[in-house]
């Protein structure tokens, strides 16, 4: 990087000229020449850990003095820097008084988004009038919608944008449509004011009406997903890796930024819903696009403060590059292995000779745009595994709504609304979450030797094991409130908490997989797609909600017909959704056998030593 000096580093030039000048004509051999200890400032920063000396040929480095270490370590190791471009200082930038502030900028989104996502499907039965499947596959198809934009977040966040302005335009985008889903519902969905409360339906839409809900709903889920991986990848990046300190406060990160999730939508799911489903549903989408308004001001309080990775272009142009060079190349004759190694560094390995580029990017690509690729590949049947597991978590906003509206929701004189039982789901995640930290793993880290426990794909092959029992549970259930059931047309008089189990055993399930893959597709990812390697999480679970529609069409067709209502009717008191259920689990045993099988092939990245990146940073005066 190349130093910006002021007018007091005059006396500096001169002295470095004059002793190197001295040292030419006392010296044969200029390259052999060195001179005292240099400290030279950029902006404010020391900014390398060796000193070089060049001439026309090869440059001689020089061993950093303790003053120049000590400085060097208040700088940040892993590339970060500040928003002026400088790079950043530890006491100043990142670590937790960033992090703290995106937490809570992400709790808050997320009590926007579940304020309108875990009762939406109550909404499109209530307001919009859709049946019981139409209103499942409509939920899968908009919250697979939301996860397929994060892979475009994604790749605007690394490629072009940048995490921070990526986040701060998506964020911009979600706050717009969920005001404009509150002045539609307002004005011409919610009719009369006060309707969609149980047992009760609005007046039939206008098409003007149906036509801003289904804008603003995917402006949401446009906003959302495009946010979502930067945001988790953004607050990663508040963390130094070469520091051991920070090191540790990044894993634990992830835990935190899955318990912000939880307890940001801790509130909507008590709260909100509630209110919503007494009809007050104006009000509860108005309080989601205040709660996301005001994350929106948060995030831009801690600008100065933020730690920045620049963008690394295009990765999709790198990827595309390393399939069209080794296609072109696919028959030429493989050298021996010790002529694949580059020559590190930017000269030439003979001095005097500049290095030669490399030729045409289509025919020849470098060691790491192949590797990158590699590891892409090989993390594909872990994600491809994890589409399953999402099938099954996506239940919870769909198919256990539904069922729990079919069952008791009274106890005693008090009215529960069936999509607040996923607060049951939150208050599993957070004792998990607890349970995790605090027992598991220091249990498991004198088992197994692994100071962090289990390894990513150990807990994920967890969560699988869980999420397949939490079917089997919501299945029994199932079959407990069809036997309780008196008229046909009248909600079982089994209590609705006996759904607890499930939802509580999916909150476990959470724990060991989302958190899980959070960690594993960050770490795995190259430098150049980290952001996607986030994504990758949101996208399974999207690609899970579209499965999600395909099993249930698929089975409604297979069902339903010549008088047979089919196991997911509109009425569910005359079909079977324990069977359904049960296919689930039958799916997850299977993929849990394909999943260990790639889990042990897996072979772990491996990156190069930041300690010996460090050394190699250059001042030029």
């Amino acid at each position: 990087m190349t130093g910006r000096l002021g007018s007091s580093c005059v006396v500096v030039v001169v002295e470095v000229v004059a002793s190197f000048v001295t040292c030419l004509s006392s010296s044969p051999s200029p390259e052999k020449c060195e001179l005292p200890p240099l400290r030279v400032r950029t902006g404010g920063f020391i900014s390398e850990g060796r000193r070089y000396i060049t001439t026309n040929r090869k440059s001689k480095a020089m061993a950093p003095t303790a003053v120049d270490s000590k400085r060097i370590s208040d700088i940040t190791e892993d590339g970060s820097m500040d928003r002026r471009g400088n790079p950043a200082v530890k006491a100043k930038t990142g670590n937790w008084r960033s992090s703290i502030l995106l937490l809570v900028n992400y709790g808050l989104v997320t009590c926007a988004f579940f304020g309108v996502g875990v009762n939406l499907v109550v909404f499109l039965r209530r307001v919009l009038h859709q049946d019981n499947a139409e209103a499942a596959n409509s939920i899968s198809k908009w919250t697979g919608t939301v996860y397929i934009f994060s892979l475009i977040g994604a790749f605007m966040s690394d490629s072009y944008w940048g995490r921070y302005i990526t986040c701060a335009i998506f964020q911009m985008i979600y706050v717009t449509g969920l005001v404009i889903l509150s002045l539609a519902s307002w004005f011409l969905l919610v009719k009369p004011t006060g309707c969609g409360a149980a047992g009760e339906h609005c007046d039939a839409p206008s098409s003007a009406g149906v036509a801003l809900f289904y804008l603003s709903t995917y402006m949401i889920a446009f906003g959302n997903g495009g946010y979502q991986p930067s945001i988790a990848t953004f607050g990663s990046d508040q963390f130094d890796e070469t520091d051991p300190r920070e090191a540790r406060s990044k894993v634990a990160f992830f835990s935190y930024f899955y318990l912000a999730l939880n307890v940001g939508s801790l509130f909507s799911n008590t709260v909100l819903v509630y209110y919503e489903d007494e009809g007050r549903w104006v009000m509860g989408f108005w309080v989601s696009a205040a709660a996301a308004a005001m994350a929106l001001v948060l995030f831009l309080l801690g600008t100065p403060n933020y730690r920045h990775f620049k963008p690394t272009g295009n990765p999709l142009t790198r990827i595309a590059q390393v399939f069209v060079a080794a296609f072109r190349k696919w028959r030429a004759e493989v050298p021996r292995s010790e002529l694949l190694h580059e020559v590190d560094g930017d000269e030439s390995q003979i001095a005097g000779i500049r290095k030669i580029l490399h030729s045409d990017q289509i025919r020849l690509c470098t060691v790491t745009q192949v590797e990158e690729v590699k590891c892409i590949l090989k993390m594909l049947p872990i994600w491809l595994c994890t589409i399953v597991y999402s099938v099954v978590f996506t239940q919870m906003a769909s198919l256990f709504v539904e069922q729990g509206t079919t069952m008791n929701t009274n106890i005693g004189s008090f009215h529960v609304p069936a999509a607040s039982m996923s607060v049951f789901d939150i208050l599993s995640v957070l004792a998990f979450i607890a349970i995790y930290r605090r027992v598991l793993v220091p249990v498991m880290s004198r088992l197994s030797g692994n100071p962090q426990g289990l390894t990513e794909l150990q807990r994920m092959g967890v969560g699988l094991v869980v999420g397949m029992a939490a079917m089997v549970v919501a299945g029994v259930v199932e079959v407990e409130r069809l036997k309780r059931v008196g008229a046909p047309d009248q909600p079982s008089s089994l209590s609705v908490l006996w759904q607890v189990p499930q939802y509580a055993l999916i909150g476990a399930s959470e724990v060991f997989m989302y958190v899980g893959q959070l960690e594993f597709f960050n770490g795995q990812a190259p430098d150049g797609v980290k952001s996607f390697g986030s994504s990758l999480c949101m996208a399974s679970i999207s690609l899970g909600n579209y499965v999600s529609i395909m099993l249930v069409s698929v089975v409604t067709s297979l069902t339903a017909g010549d008088r047979r209502p089919g196991w997911i009717p509109g009425n569910l008191n005359s079909g079977h959704l324990d069977r359904f259920y049960f296919l689930l689990a039958a799916l997850s045993l299977v993929d849990l056998a394909v999943y260990v099988a790639c889990a042990v092939w897996y072979k772990g990245i491996k990156l190069d030593s930041n300690e010996e990146k460090a050394n190699k940073i250059t001042v030029h005066v």
